[in-house]
């Protein structure tokens, strides 16, 4: 039987070289592939943001290929201090799509604050994420395992997870907001390592931070609602979102200008601009809790944690319905994945 035994692995050994050497051989052949296809997509990129690459790279994806999904990862993150230091960073866009005219201000935000990304999320080969927006479809979702499972978990604003962990989930790497929509309690609704991410919509927000985390005196005008006065955060874990994504969210889903008028402005919404941001760092993109209700469903609450209607929107700076038709694109594109409905 010993025998028979090692005749029958000497007469398999070749076959299975021979299977392991063709499954390497089309790897390689997709690899290939996909280089060739993002190499199209670079040359053409100034036409296309929303590229066709990403549905043969979530193909190789499944089949045990990881290969970056992502638009590009030219630009950093996050706002670094080295940049303003010595030569100020010539920005040819006011906030929110630059830092034009902020500089002294920024400089000193930066200095009490960090711009790197955890090592166990930059060193990830294949970086799965899933962006949670604050959405009533998440409401008795019960997406709260499946949305813990992701490498990067991307939040906005003060949506909050205690008490929602069954439909939400619990894990969060980065919390995307702003004055104006930072929870009262970061600790409470936030994981002791997760990077609370400054979106900058004016210069007042880098005020705020400065601060509140120099602990200075308060000032409460220059915002439409009262932000907190008191915020627990640790600075080491404070973020300056790059203005470039705000740029590229508006200039190139929304077709805005970076130079409205004064009477009409329009802005991105934080939850548009987090999906942006994922597709230039993740390999992997999955939104959920996404889209508002029905127009004609006036009495339908827009969020899973609190009681305001579609209503509350109408006198914002968002266009919800241009942003809807732009995360449709995306969906009907494969360039995200929706885990609830839209």
């Amino acid at each position: 039987m010993g025998g028979l035994h090692v005749v029958r692995s000497q007469l398999h050994g070749p076959s299975i070289i021979a299977c392991s050497l063709s499954l390497i051989g089309w790897k390689v052949i997709l690899g290939l592939a996909f280089f060739l296809v993002m190499a199209w997509y670079y040359i053409s990129r100034e036409e296309r943001y929303i590229h066709l690459s990403v549905q043969v790279c979530m193909s190789l994806w499944l089949i045990g290929l990881c290969v970056p999904c992502s638009y590009t990862r030219d630009h950093p993150m996050f706002l670094h201090l080295n940049d303003y230091f010595w030569v100020k960073n010539r920005s040819p866009y006011e906030l929110p799509y630059g830092t034009k005219g902020s500089e002294d201000i920024l400089l000193r935000v930066l200095a009490i604050t960090s711009y790197s990304v955890p090592e166990s999320i930059q060193s990830m080969k294949c970086r799965r994420c899933a962006v949670v927006g604050n959405g009533h479809r998440l409401r008795n979702s019960s997406m709260g395992e499946a949305i813990n499972k992701y490498d990067v978990v991307i939040r906005l604003n003060n949506a909050p997870v205690h008490g929602y962990e069954a439909d939400v989930g619990s894990k969060t790497t980065m919390r995307l907001f702003y004055p104006e929509s930072a929870h009262f309690d970061p600790r409470r609704e936030n994981n002791p390592d997760t990077l609370l991410v400054l979106v900058p919509f004016k210069p007042m927000d880098f005020q705020w931070l400065e601060m509140i985390l120099n602990d200075k005196k308060r000032i409460r005008k220059g915002f439409w609602k009262q932000p907190p006065l008191i915020w627990d955060a640790n600075p080491e874990q404070v973020r300056i979102l790059n203005p470039y994504f705000m740029e590229i969210t508006a200039a190139k889903l929304l077709n805005l200008s970076m130079k409205q008028p004064r009477k009409i402005k329009q802005k991105p919404t934080t939850g548009l601009l987090a999906i942006t941001l994922a597709l230039h760092f993740c390999d992997l993109v999955h939104i959920a809790g996404f889209g508002y209700p029905n127009s004609a469903n006036k009495k339908q609450t827009i969020h899973y944690y609190e009681q305001i209607t579609l209503k509350s929107m109408a006198a914002s700076e968002h266009n919800v319905s241009h942003e809807a038709l732009a995360i449709k694109r995306m969906l009907e594109l494969g360039v995200v994945k929706n885990l609830t409905y839209f």
